[in-house]
């Protein structure tokens, strides 16, 4: 289905919190005096509108000539970013390193290089307090360009320290750009495949990883480099499903966040530090760290709201309600996952809306688990079709193939027998075109396809009991156990078993494993 046309500007304007468009309209009084433009009144307009419509704008807008319109959107859209630069610009510390590095330029300009030199100092200190290296290099920049205009004593031993200095951060950048390439070659593949299934996705991985952080000295790295070379070990070892590992690494990436200044000057980078590190608590059960760091994350959100841009604001959003579900998945308490989900699930579709492909995937899929978990069986069809109706099967093929077997199973839960044949080799198909098809994949259809309702109950349980012991070892694969990851199938056969609700299965399993963390 086609997107919908979203105008730019109504996008942005529909963006804006009620003091930023409060402080644009009296930012434009002020410039303009006691007129009201015509940009103004077009604001007005549009920020009224629920949907975009160009239009019903042209019909009722008398202020306008014929052919007006487009420079005047043009010219509001350059209005409001302006008036944005200046309302974020007291919370934003790059916002005003950069202002200052304007002004220098400007003083430059004027021949006043002594006035400049004094700027550029004063926005050294402050590039350097965040770590900005990209700012660090523009001042030294307009450092040298003074040098140049200046003939004074000092003068060579200032030279050769901005020289110095720029081969430094010039070195450094260097590393970064490395590492966020490294990290980007690597999302490429996680975002179609997701964890690796065997030698050839292996070494694929590994080979972009290594080749590119074999000589880098840690030790020899500065704050900003720390911080992007860490996230990308996180990403190299959770996809290669080595979680312990990638679970150090998110503790080494928070632990650079020392201080609650660097937090606030950095506030986007400590967030995903902070969803990482939470990821990997989910991941190898620690349950307590992980409800503290949870209880950091709340409390982000009583940030003041000039920190809170719309950015920061969609990450928090996600990331609680994210974060929420891991928890309740960690102790098996899906009835209150999905009470959780009712009562927000007016409101669901149109969060979800704001999420990216990768992130809207996820989320189906995790809104499924819960109700698979709670039994509800109907419910998380409605999930998964979501995923399986959706034509971008090119992103997590890994999700598109399990959405498939948990809808599977989901059918024979609600004693679907007449279709199951059908979605078996449906789903065999699938997974064979994309090369996606594993013996976890291949036992689980084989059982589908030849339980049925002639089958006794003993007969059935010594079915259940069979494709567990298949399954179990497969947990201690490499390449086969990212399919527990996806879903908790173990619990379900022993569920099924012990005829028992697979919620109670998952909950006594997850309170051995939180009170075997908290001995140990």
């Amino acid at each position: 289905m086609a997107k919908p046309r979203s105008d730019k500007l109504f996008t942005l304007i529909k963006s804006m919190k009620k003091s930023e468009k409060r402080y644009f309209k009296l930012w434009v009084i002020k410039e303009k005096g006691s007129q009201n433009p015509k940009f103004l009144q077009l604001f007005d307009q549009i920020e009224q509108q629920k949907k975009y419509n160009e239009v019903a704008i042209e019909a009722n807008a008398k202020y306008l000539t014929k052919g007006q319109l487009s420079n005047l959107k043009a010219n509001l859209y350059t209005k409001i970013l302006t008036s944005l630069k200046y309302y974020n610009i007291s919370s934003s510390p790059d916002m005003q390193t950069r202002e200052l590095i304007d002004h220098a330029q400007l003083l430059f300009d004027r021949s006043m290089y002594q006035q400049c030199d004094d700027l550029l100092n004063k926005g050294w200190k402050m590039a350097t307090k965040t770590s900005n290296l990209e700012l660090q290099l523009m001042i030294l920049k307009w450092k040298k360009n003074v040098l140049s205009q200046t003939a004074e004593r000092g003068n060579i031993e200032n030279t050769n320290a901005i020289i110095d200095q720029v081969t430094e951060v010039n070195n450094r950048i260097n590393n970064i750009n490395l590492f966020t390439n490294l990290q980007l070659q690597l999302n490429v593949v996680y975002l179609k495949t997701g964890y690796v299934k065997n030698e050839l996705d292996y070494k694929t991985v590994s080979d972009i990883f290594y080749s590119g952080i074999r000589n880098v000295i840690e030790e020899d790295l500065g704050l900003a480099e720390k911080s992007y070379l860490y996230s990308l070990y996180i990403d190299f070892y959770f996809f290669m499903q080595d979680f312990d590992k990638g679970h150090n690494y998110a503790k080494k990436w928070m632990a650079l966040f020392n201080n609650k200044s660097l937090i606030y000057a950095n506030l986007e980078t400590y967030i995903k530090a902070l969803n990482s590190l939470m990821i990997a608590e989910s991941r190898v059960n620690a349950y307590d760290d992980f409800v503290r760091n949870k209880r950091k994350l709340r409390n982000l959100r009583r940030l003041p709201a000039t920190q809170i841009n719309e950015n920061i604001n969609l990450k928090l959003f996600k990331y609680t309600y994210v974060h929420e579900f891991n928890r309740l998945f960690m102790k098996g308490d899906f009835s209150r996952g999905v009470h959780l989900m009712e009562k927000i699930k007016p409101r669901i579709d149109e969060y979800i809306a704001r999420l990216d492909d990768h992130s809207r995937l996820i989320m189906y899929y995790k809104i499924a688990c819960l109700y698979v978990g709670n039994s509800d069986y109907s419910e998380a069809l409605v999930w998964l079709n979501r995923i399986i109706n959706t034509e971008e099967t090119g992103i997590r093929e890994d999700i598109h193939g399990f959405s498939r077997i948990l809808s599977l199973i989901c059918h024979y839960e609600l004693g679907h027998q007449d279709i199951i044949d059908y979605h078996v080799r449906s789903t065999y198909r699938f997974l064979l075109k994309r090369e996606n098809l594993q013996q976890f994949h291949k036992y689980i259809l084989n059982f589908l396809k030849n339980v049925g309702p002639n089958l006794s109950q003993e007969e059935m349980i010594k079915a259940f009991e069979f494709l567990r012991e298949q399954l179990k070892p497969l947990e201690f694969n490499p390449y086969e156990k990212r399919a527990f990851i996806y879903f908790d199938i173990i619990s379900w056969l022993e569920g099924k078993i012990q005829s028992r609700e697979v919620q109670a299965v998952i909950q006594e399993k997850a309170e051995a494993r939180i009170s075997q963390k908290l001995v140990a």
